[in-house]
């Protein structure tokens, strides 16, 4: 018999659920203002990093706006039409990822082609940093896979496209989990290491750098195609 894997959550990932939760239901109204970090904390009975990285997460979905020095807002959506999960421990099965995988193939091709095109000297430079957290890790999962994630949307950033960059925002959470899910499974694959999983990354920032769109967007879809691959053996394995 098998059973599905329960994954405990962070403090971070409580909290943010939690206000998902209010927007969703209505609780929480586009162009509402939340509370400040510290009155969240004091509310919640957290700490106030649990309560910043939880607005992280809400504003990497397109949830909520952060107004420098005015505070955070919810930003105009129609409540109907949030269907992305904060938490996707749900999505870890073979037929979700693979929808996931599809989406960021359409997505992220076309990001990269766009980056190496029109990226800035500023956006060149936010993935230059990814990529130096991701090799400064050194096993540190945790910095690994958020270095991972800001990598890739600083090349959808790069797109110049909001568009884009909103789409790649919404399935960033979702990214995540699955990001987190391949690092582990990586190491374990007879044919890959996390080193490989790195200069996949510097061969596409070296691309998007050099503006070859074409080698930007075919690195890409091999980068993703590589995920598909070890992800797809460990699936396999667990048939037997």
């Amino acid at each position: 018999m098998k059973y599905k894997r329960i994954k405990p959550k962070k403090i971070y990932e409580e909290v943010a659920e939690t206000i998902y939760e209010m927007i969703r239901s209505g609780q929480l109204q586009p162009g509402d203002k939340l509370e400040s970090v510290q009155k969240l904390a004091e509310n919640f009975n957290v700490g106030r990093s649990a309560i910043r990285e939880a607005l992280t997460a809400l504003k990497a979905m397109g949830l909520i706006e952060i107004k420098q020095g005015e505070g955070t807002y919810i930003r105009e959506f129609e409540t109907g039409q949030i269907a992305f999960p904060l938490s996707s421990a749900i999505l870890m099965n073979k037929e979700d990822i693979a929808h996931l995988l599809e989406v960021r193939k359409i997505l992220e091709l076309g990001t990269a082609y766009a980056a190496a095109k029109k990226r800035t000297a500023s956006q060149l430079k936010a993935m230059e940093s990814a990529l130096e957290y991701m090799k400064l890790a050194n096993g540190n999962e945790e910095l690994e896979e958020k270095a991972d994630l800001a990598f890739h949307l600083a090349i959808a950033e790069g797109s110049q496209n909001p568009l884009l960059t909103t789409l790649m925002s919404h399935v960033s959470g979702l990214m995540d989990e699955t990001m987190k899910e391949t690092r582990r499974l990586w190491l374990y694959s007879k044919q890959a290491s996390t080193f490989r999983l790195y200069e996949e990354h510097v061969s596409i920032y070296k691309a998007i750098k050099e503006q070859d769109t074409e080698l930007a967007s075919s690195l890409m879809l091999e980068h993703i195609e590589n995920v598909e691959r070890v992800l797809q053996d460990f699936f396999d394995e667990n048939k037997k």
